[in-house]
């Protein structure tokens, strides 16, 4: 089975896993709304932890860079299903519904959801889609269903509707510190721009102000910093820390990494006296 599956193009997805999968940069244009149905789950964000087993559900913030870890256990599969909460549809609701949104959401961008019931029998009418050959969501049922999630979450929670119902831009926000939490997400710079709130030309402007260089330069430095830092004090191995601070690849890393420092990096592991290898 390819994982994940579309059940709903771009809308409703079902992931399955057997084995443990990191996936380093996950970027959520749209709230997102996930039931764990088997294995753990967990979300890291510059600013959050949160994990998720069996029966439990997150409501995922849009506008975030984080990473996910999806882990089967022991004597399971991992499975989820995963529904894209897309803006236009939100707009709909608020509107068929005549919805009030109080305030501007200012509270955690990522929410554990209590379970009940109603929530529960919600997501089990979604799994055969996913497991049984041959059954098929049309385009109508799948928006029918998108919108039922979104009353059953309202009615679990009420408070909800600020945060799910917010649709205002993301303001010009404190641009080192978003830098300095999130440096080493592989994104473009197009997005880091986007997430502080800015154009591309602010963004560059505003960056070359603060750190005194242009923003590819300085986050090429800063990885390779940090990850000079963690092998000689943490003794950490190249091969496991150069994918979590935005390399594409190991001989990319250990390219860039001598061309910085003129050593490669297992020669500074040997040097720190780690009993570790590559």
């Amino acid at each position: 089975m390819e994982s994940p599956a579309e059940i709903l193009p771009g809308v409703i997805f079902y992931s399955y896993l057997s084995y443990e999968r990191k996936e380093k940069v996950c970027f959520w244009n749209h709230h997102t709304l996930v039931l764990q149905v088997s294995g753990q789950l967990v979300l890291e964000t510059s600013g959050q932890k949160v994990s998720i087993t069996g029966g439990e559900l997150l409501l995922i913030g849009r506008n975030q860079l984080g990473t996910l870890t999806k882990t089967p256990l022991s004597g399971g599969n991992y499975e989820t299903i995963v529904i894209s909460l897309q803006e236009d549809l939100l707009r709909k609701i608020i509107l068929e519904e005549n919805i009030e949104v109080d305030k501007k959401y200012i509270g955690p961008p990522n929410i554990l959801i209590p379970s009940n019931e109603f929530l529960q029998g919600y997501f089990q009418s979604i799994v055969p889609y996913a497991r049984i050959s041959g059954a098929e969501m049309t385009d109508e049922m799948g928006i029918l269903k998108v919108k039922e999630g979104v009353r059953l979450l309202l009615h679990a929670m009420p408070t909800l509707r600020d945060f799910l119902f917010d649709f205002s831009e993301p303001h010009k926000i404190d641009l080192e510190k978003f830098m300095l939490n999130n440096f080493h997400f592989n994104v473009p710079v197009e997005r880091f721009a986007q997430l502080t709130g800015r154009s591309l030309a602010s963004f560059k402007r505003d960056f070359q102000k603060i750190f005194g260089a242009p923003p590819r330069q300085w986050l090429q430095d800063k990885r390779l910093h940090t990850a000079k830092h963690l092998i000689e004090t943490k003794h950490k191995k190249p091969s496991l820390i150069y994918l979590d601070l935005g390399f594409e690849s190991l001989s990319h890393f250990s390219h860039s990494f001598r061309k910085k420092f003129g050593k490669a990096p297992t020669e500074y592991l040997n040097n720190a006296g780690s009993p570790n290898e590559l």
